[in-house]
This record gives C-alpha cells, structure tokens and sequence, in this order.
C-alpha cells in the first residue's frame, strides 16, 4: 500500500471550492482545489484545462464524464483517509507500472489539501474484466475502499472477449461495488493509431462507456484524451507509450492527472443530482459498429 503524509496547501495559481458549500464548510469539510473552468478559445473553441501539466492538458469535454462520489465525499466530512483501490494493467506494480499508485496518490492529495490518501493498486498485467470482478469480493473485504479507480477494457480489447459478455461483466462488477456504498471511476482503454479502425476495439471502448453512464459512475475518458494528446504531438502516441500496450512515465503521470481531475470535479457535483441518469458520453467512435453506436449522446 501507497501511504504518505498529505501534502501542504496547495499553490495559490490554483483557487479554492469549499465541498459541498457552506453547509459542509460548516461542518469543517476540507477544501477541494479546483482552477475556474478554462476561457473559451477563439470563436468559442474549448480550450485544454489549464490545471493540467502542459503536456497532459486535454479539454474537459474529451476528458470525462462526471458523477457523484458519495462514499469520497463522507470521508472527506468525516475527516478521515480516503482508501482508494485502484486495479486494472498499469496497477500490476511491474516496471513504469509501479509508479501509477504514487503518482495518482500526489496528484489526489495535491487536489485535496491536508487529506490523507492511501492507494493501493492490485492490478494484474493482461487481466480481463471477468477475471477483476472474480478478485473483487476479497480485495474489497481486505481493504474496505472508499473508492474503486478500474481500468478496464484494453486487455479484454486484445483478447478479443465477446463485446456483450465484456460489458455483462463490467456492469454486474460495478453494480456489486456500488451496492457496498463503494464509489466507482472506471477508465476506458488505451488509444493507438492502430487500432483506432478496428470495429471491435472501439465497441470495446464504447461499451465502457455505456456501462458508466448507466450505473452512474464518473468516467475517465482515457481513449479519447490520447488521441487528443497524440493528434498535438508530432511523435503521435508514441511519446506516451512503451512496449505492449504500456503506457511509459509520462503516460502514466497524465493519467494520474487525468484520473484526479475527473474525482475532483465529481466531488464538487451537487448532492441532489440524480445518479443512474446516463452522463454525455464521447461523440460516436470511428468505426464502431452500429449496435456499439445505439443510445449514445453526442457531446
């Protein structure tokens, strides 16, 4: 397990929500960091989020999809560690890998000053969804989390596991956390080049989607921010990958960024917002077939 002293307040280029407004502030709930939303760009274009790294910056609207977090956001009236479980390949500890749980760990406790976070990661390199979910009970008996960041879909992607049983899988797992009053962000797969034709491998990504915007539960968009960061980059994805499908340091340092700004702003979602009302989801993928487009909504 991951566990450090929270860091200090955060620098003050970055301005201060108070949780949950003055009821919480009341109750001495920490303060959540969180930079205004972005000006427009020219001829009112989105511009990338500014609290970003510069080279991970991505517009909020090809970067997530928000929910609530309740089980956070009681820790955090509760003054009490946030216990993130955090599973899925570049949580298996191996290599680069075994510096994601650091890295989400600062950039959490960076976004909320003087909170604790203990993350544990208990990935497994190349394991499907089905095979997490099995794992599931006992990880979650053992270490009780607050919240389950899942990343999820690429394995399944080069697997080729059938795209319903896939997403059969993903959304009994996470209705099963959700029923424990455990928060759920999931992370949809990888992007490269040369997969972004394949049919099947989009209906892969989009079926995550479909599943956190059913069970409502906030989404990273992992796919689409690397296809924005590759498209800005002249080495395509390639400066965020290694070998195999694994993301190196610098892809493992945005998704920590990613993955934070996504709780961040979930966090700051009001109390009496409807959960289980599918969020805005990417615009249709390239090449997805037509039963992986149905019931989506354009951003």
């Amino acid at each position: 397990m991951v566990r450090r002293m929270a860091l200090p307040q955060a620098t003050a280029s970055l301005l201060g929500v108070i949780l949950g407004a003055t009821v919480a502030l009341a109750q001495g709930a920490p303060t959540v960091v969180s930079p205004p939303n972005p000006p427009a760009g020219p001829q009112g274009t989105e511009m990338p989020d500014p609290s970003l790294s510069p080279e991970c910056r991505v517009p909020g609207s090809k970067l997530y999809t928000l929910n609530k977090l309740k089980a956070v956001k009681t820790a955090l009236k509760e003054k009490r560690p946030v216990r993130v479980l955090a599973i899925g390949p570049t949580s298996a500890g191996t290599g680069a890998s075994a510096t994601y749980p650091v890295k989400l760990e600062t950039a959490l406790e960076r976004s909320l000053p003087e909170v604790d976070i203990e993350v544990d990661s208990r990935g497994l390199q190349g394991e499907i969804a089905s095979g997490a979910a099995e794992r599931l009970r006992g990880m979650v008996a053992e270490i009780e989390p607050d919240l389950v960041v899942w990343q999820v879909g690429t394995h399944d992607a080069l697997a080729r596991v059938e795209v319903e049983a896939f997403g059969s899988a993903l959304d009994d797992a996470v209705k099963w956390i959700k029923s424990h009053d455990i928060d759920v962000v999931l992370v949809n797969p990888v992007y490269t080049a040369s997969m972004a034709d394949d049919a099947y491998y989009t209906s892969i990504v989009q079926k995550v989607q479909e599943v956190a915007g059913r069970e409502g539960v906030p989404l990273v968009q992992r796919y689409e921010a690397m296809r924005y960061l590759s498209g800005s980059s002249d080495k395509g994805e390639g400066h965020m990958f290694g070998r195999q499908f694994r993301l190196n340091d610098l892809g493992l340092r945005c998704m920590a960024e990613h993955v934070t700004r996504a709780i961040t702003l979930s966090l700051l979602q009001p109390d009496t917002a409807v959960t289980g009302t599918p969020q805005p989801v990417l615009k249709t993928l390239p090449g997805s077939p037509p039963a992986a487009q149905a019931g989506s909504a354009a951003q």
